[in-house]
C-alpha cells in the first residue's frame, strides 16, 4: 500500500464538495500564497505517515452520513497532488467501495495527473490570479503548474468547480472579476463557482511558525462585497440562471476541532 504524510482530517466537513465529507489535508505544496491560511502543510516532511489502508479504513466510519447526504471525501491540502500514487492509489479504493471523491488542488503537482483523475469525481481547482506578473507575486510561482494541469481536467472530462480568493486590494477589483468570469467561460466541465472572501483565521500560525505574514493589515473581505462581486460574476458567466443561486459566503475549514 502507498503511504502518505497529512496534516489532519476534519470529519463531518459541509464546505469542500457536495454533502457531509471527511476532509484530508495533505503535507506539501509548491505555492506560497500570501493568504495562505494553512503555512503548517508546506512541508512535505511535517505531519504523520498513513497508509492508504488506514485512511480508508478511518473514511468508512462515516458512509451512512456519506449515503444520507450525498457526501465522501475530500483530499486538500497543501497540495494533493504532490503526494500523487497515493492520491491516485487511494481514490482507486474509494470507487471501489462507492465513496465519491473530491480533489481540492491548485494544480501544481508532479506532472502525474491521468491515473489520478481516473477515479476523481469532482475536482475543486483554486485560480489563483488570472495574470501571469500578479500569479507571482501572490504565489510565487507563474501559472504554468495550473495551465498544465487544467488541461489534463479538459482531457479527462472532470467535473469540476472553480474556487477563488477574493483579496481586498488584490483581487477585489470589478474588472478583475469580469475578466476572471470570462476566463472560466472557456473551462469546460465547469458546474459551479465559488468566491471565497479572504479572512485572517490562520495568522497565529505564522506567529507560531515565525514566518512573516505578508498581507497584514489587509481587513477581511466583507459580506456586502462579495455579493456585489457575485452579481457582476453572473453577468458574465454563461450560466447565469445558474450561478445566481450558488452564493455562499464560504467558512473557514482550516482549524477542525472534529479532527480523528
Amino acid at each position: 500500500m502507498e503511504k502518505a504524510r497529512i496534516h489532519s482530517i476534519e470529519t463531518m466537513g459541509l464546505v469542500d464538495g457536495p454533502g457531509v465529507r471527511v476532509v484530508v489535508f495533505m503535507q506539501g505544496c509548491k505555492l506560497r500564497c500570501a493568504y495562505c491560511h494553512n503555512p503548517d502543510t508546506w512541508n512535505l516532511d511535517g505531519g504523520y505517515e498513513i497508509t492508504t489502508g488506514e485512511l480508508l479504513k478511518k473514511v468508512k466510519r462515516y458512509m451512512p452520513y456519506f449515503k444520507n447526504s450525498g457526501g465522501g471525501v475530500t483530499l486538500s491540502g497543501g497540495d494533493p497532488l504532490l503526494q500523487p500514487e497515493f492520491v491516485a492509489e487511494f481514490f482507486r479504493m474509494c470507487r471501489e467501495e462507492g465513496i465519491h471523491t473530491t480533489l481540492d488542488t491548485s494544480g501544481y503537482g508532479l506532472g502525474e495527473y491521468d491515473e489520478i483523475l481516473k477515479y476523481t469525481d469532482l475536482v475543486l481547482l483554486d485560480i489563483k490570479h488570472i495574470d501571469e506578473d500578479e500569479h507571482k507575486k501572490l504565489t510565487g510561482q507563474g501559472r504554468h503548474g495550473f495551465l498544465e494541469f487544467l488541461e489534463a481536467l479538459k482531457r479527462n472530462n472532470t467535473k469540476l468547480w472553480i474556487r477563488h480568493v477574493v483579496v481586498p486590494g488584490i483581487t477585489d477589483g470589478e474588472e478583475h472579476i469580469r475578466r476572471l468570469a470570462e476566463y472560466i467561460n472557456t473551462i469546460p466541465n465547469v458546474e459551479k463557482v465559488e468566491l471565497l472572501p479572504y479572512h485572517t483565521h490562520g495568522v497565529n500560525k505564522y506567529e507560531k511558525l515565525n514566518i512573516k505574514y505578508r498581507l497584514e493589515g489587509v481587513e477581511p473581505l466583507s459580506r456586502e462585497r462579495l455579493e456585489y462581486l457575485y452579481e457582476i460574476l453572473n453577468k458574465v458567466l454563461h450560466r447565469r440562471e445558474e450561478t445566481q443561486s450558488r452564493f455562499k459566503f464560504a467558512k473557514d475549514t482550516s482549524d477542525s476541532s472534529k479532527a480523528i
